[in-house]
């Protein structure tokens, strides 16, 4: 009989003990400095540039490397980062930023006011809340090499939160760099953050290494969420690219890695039970799952196909699937997720325990399906997700829909979800993803609220009512106002159905117990302030 390394890592793991790595990472290992965290990362790195993608690895490589004019503290307030003064006018119309002390690029050059004005032009080309901007600002301009302005032809009290946000980050660049369009990756990776990038070291596909930039300036405040001093403690963290669970948590075991980012639920209990080993819940709010379709193309360019599905999906199984485990998953029905102050159950009514295929075979006869294929991307090196579109194609099925699955890792994932083109030219119908619960309070600068049509996130819903709505959101003042509007905005966007959620879960991550001090922030990791005795 022959048996395979995974009927090893099984046999290991079924016996409470740990399987060792191949010697080639061993030797690896063995051959870095005592000062390196090796981090197990499920998704390759396939976009170096993180301003061209809003997905999540390119986002924490973005973490590392690159530093941001202003930072989200751990209860959501935006805090100086790059910037040591600012000041509005009496108007509130003009804003002026100073940079603080000692930042420097990686190849030595001082950071200058000149980069961040032409990274923020760069950045406002993809983010929502950039282009907001873009639109109110008269002028985005340097002062001297160390001081610039933004000037505004109305208030916007919200721009350091935009500074602060996602989708992606507003990483500062060199002006070099920057210069570049958002559609062109940027070639060299020299940034000015706590983290270089080993471009020496880089085996896409396989790992990715950063080495601690000795000369970074942290600032002197602790840290706090994405905000504060990032003290580095490690001399090198590398990410090792491994998708099969089993494999990685034998590498933890051994300790021959010391983090892995997202173990598989039918693994907490082997992690619970090994003394060296702890589950560690780092993003409280957790993950909803979004299901986006194509609503360019057939059938779903139809409302009422969109609707069908609103009423298919039966939530509690679907998460079942892919969490099996209730103690870490939830239903979904506002589109401001469970965590926000603006959460609502505005329009709800479609929802139904166990879903209703009856509803949905009959909404998508309206609409004209005549058996056209629906294709579902399928990203097999990430086990729910994976899990979540089986489930999909086969709930399709069992309605009569032509579903067809298009399996690929997530690199080919992210690839191929841009294409706007139909099924035959290789294009999709069905993606699902995922987005951070506790980042929900700001409609202007979440890119899965955007309902502009070809202009919007993947999957491009258009409502002319909605983006109306949404844009009056950084005018309106009171919490109490904010709410009535997210009530207004889900009303409508559950009418025309911009995408589909289909639950909440929360994903702790495990670690060796000699490794502390990782901070708790939502969707990204940051590596400072880790710690390995």
């Amino acid at each position: 009989m022959i048996i395979s390394r995974r009927d090893l890592v099984k046999m290991g793991l079924a016996a409470g003990t740990a399987v060792s790595m191949p010697s080639i990472l061993r030797a690896q290992t063995s051959s870095m400095p005592d000062r390196t965290v090796r981090m197990v990362k499920d998704t390759g790195l396939s976009v170096l540039d993180p301003i061209s993608t809003t997905t999540t690895v390119s986002n924490d490589h973005g973490l590392a490397i690159y530093d941001t004019l202003f930072a989200f503290d751990s209860k959501f307030v935006p805090q100086p980062q790059m910037i040591g003064k600012w000041a509005v006018s009496d108007d509130k119309k003009t804003y002026t930023f100073e940079l603080r002390d000692g930042l420097g690029w990686h190849d030595g050059a001082p950071v200058t006011a000149a980069d961040c004005v032409a990274s923020i032009r760069r950045w406002r080309e993809v983010n929502s809340g950039g282009r907001l901007i873009m639109e109110r600002a008269k002028d985005i301009s340097k002062k001297d090499d160390k001081t610039f302005t933004v000037a505004l032809n109305e208030p916007l009290a919200l721009l350091p939160e935009f500074f602060a946000g996602f989708g992606p980050c507003l990483f500062i660049m060199r002006e070099k760099d920057a210069d570049r369009p958002a559609s062109e990756q940027v070639t060299e990776l020299i940034g000015s953050g706590p983290f270089k990038f080993n471009e020496a070291l880089a085996k896409p596909g396989a790992s990715f290494a950063y080495d601690r930039n000795e000369n970074y300036v942290p600032r002197s405040e602790p840290p706090d969420g994405f905000a504060g001093g990032k003290i580095v403690k490690v001399d090198r963290v590398i990410w090792e690219i491994i998708s099969d669970q089993q494999t990685a948590l034998a590498a933890l075991q051994a300790g021959e890695v010391d983090f892995v980012q997202a173990p598989t639920v039918d693994l907490y209990p082997v992690i619970e039970s090994d003394p060296n080993l702890k589950l560690n819940v780092l993003d409280k709010g957790g993950w909803q799952v979004i299901l986006r379709m194509n609503c360019l193309q057939k059938p779903f360019n139809n409302v009422k196909a969109r609707q069908a599905m609103l009423h298919l999906i039966d939530q509690e199984a679907l998460m079942q699937v892919m969490v099996p485990n209730p103690g870490y998953t939830s239903t979904q029905t506002s589109i401001f997720g469970s965590t926000s102050h603006y959460s609502n159950d505005v329009n709800t009514g479609w929802y139904k325990k166990g879903g209703d295929p009856k509803k949905a075979k009959q909404l998508l006869q309206e609409a004209g399906y005549a058996g056209e294929k629906v294709v579902i991307l399928d990203p097999t090196d990430w086990h729910e997700a994976d899990n979540a579109a089986q489930f999909v194609a086969a709930t399709l099925r069992k309605i009569g829909v032509n579903a067809e699955l298009a399996p690929s890792d997530w690199g080919g994932i992210v690839k191929r979800r841009a294409n706007k083109g139909p099924v035959e030219d290789g294009g999709w119908s069905i993606l699902i993803t995922t987005g951070s619960d506790s980042l929900r309070d700001n409609p202007l600068s979440v890119p899965q609220y955007i309902a502009s049509g070809e202009d919007a996130w993947y999957g491009w819903p258009k409502s002319d009512e909605f983006e109306a709505l949404r844009h009056k959101w950084v005018d309106v003042q009171t919490l109490e106002e904010r709410k009535a509007l997210a009530r207004e905005m889900q009303r409508v966007w559950w009418d025309f159905v911009g995408d589909i959620r289909l639950g909440r879960y929360v994903s702790p991550v495990a670690h060796r117990s000699n490794l502390s001090g990782i901070i708790s922030t939502p969707v990204l990791i940051p590596m400072w302030n880790m710690e390995k005795a």
